[in-house]
């Protein structure tokens, strides 16, 4: 009668033990962020107010390098965008975010919207595909 009763409990706990690590490694995968390797979306480019200032990766930020700021991919990610009205490209990195409010895909350095002819617009539709 004593074996069924530590056998029981055993067999409950092992499951309880199962079912846990089930859920951790369900809630992980829901939790890693897989990004589209080809988004469309507005561009726009960053202000001079912001020249000098931190990056979200600690970067200091400059108008002159090839970077941009994009919310879902990850700092350090390389990325072509591409002005959809001109066809022209430039391949960027991302090392800020932008504001949480912010709807538009992705905002470049002037070096990087200069390369794609968005500075008289200030805006444009664009591609933005994941470099790998």
């Amino acid at each position: 009668m004593r074996l069924n009763i530590i056998i029981t409990l055993f067999s409950i706990f092992l499951l309880f033990c199962l079912s846990e690590a089930y859920a951790y490694n369900k809630s992980s995968l829901k939790d890693t962020v897989v990004a589209k390797p080809i988004q469309f979306g507005i561009a726009s480019y960053y202000a001079d107010k912001f020249e000098g200032r931190r990056t979200a990766n600690g970067d200091i930020f400059s108008q002159q390098k090839f970077t941009a700021a994009h919310n879902t991919l990850p700092l350090g990610t390389h990325i072509k965008v591409t002005n959809l009205r001109n066809k022209k490209s430039v391949k960027v990195v991302i090392n800020d975010r932008l504001h949480h409010r912010n709807s538009r895909l992705v905002d470049l350095s002037k070096a990087a919207a200069q390369k794609i002819g968005i500075i008289k617009t200030g805006i444009t539709r664009v591609k933005v595909e994941v470099i790998p």
